[in-house]
């Protein structure tokens, strides 16, 4: 059985002190237009999302067009990040179970969110499935099924915001990968 599941990186945000409730920008809440002309002519059955602000209000606008509420399920949030140093990204990309002081390992990430997938393919199997999520969060998945998913994807990606992705799954098996859409921005 065949099983679609649509991720759906978020829209460019503020950055704020609470990283669960940072809002949209602007030209973040405009490109949520671009989350709806890419399914709009899909079938989709649901919507999830990671429980943070961004994540929900990248994907509501689409969950409106099609009359249907979004679940959240807090495994599919984003990565716990420590004190900034730009030294770590690659640190933790080279060994997953590397961490900042008060960060999350990307091993951490990847397990909870592979959690919360696993059990999104075997309740919805057979159904198409719109995932809010972030660029880590996202890219640890990635990694999970293509072990030369690394750095320099995440790298290739980190601005696409917001970047909608859909992964083909037989059971819990992917067996096709296709990128939809995405708006470049400037990281900042």
């Amino acid at each position: 059985m065949v099983t679609t599941i649509i991720f759906v990186r978020h829209a460019k945000a503020k950055y704020g002190e609470d990283d669960r409730i940072r809002p949209l920008t602007e030209a973040g809440l405009k490109s949520r237009e671009v989350v709806v002309e890419t399914l709009k002519n899909i079938h989709i059955d649901r919507f999830l999302s990671s429980p943070y602000k961004r994540s929900i209000d990248t994907i509501q606008t689409a969950a409106d067009y099609f009359g249907m509420k979004i679940e959240t399920d807090e495994r599919f949030r984003e990565r716990k990040a420590g004190t900034w140093d730009d030294t770590w990204l690659a640190k933790r990309w080279a060994d997953f179970s590397c961490a900042e002081e008060g960060g999350e390992c990307l091993a951490s990430v990847q397990a909870r969110n592979i959690e919360a997938l696993k059990e999104v393919l075997a309740k919805y199997a057979g159904e198409t499935v719109v995932i809010g999520t972030h660029g880590t969060a996202l890219s640890t998945m990635l990694n999970y099924y293509d072990k030369s998913f690394g750095l320099s994807d995440f790298l290739r990606i980190v601005g696409w915001m917001p970047y909608v992705v859909e992964l083909t799954f037989e059971g819990d098996k992917l067996v096709a990968k296709k990128d939809l859409a995405h708006v470049a921005t400037k990281v900042e």
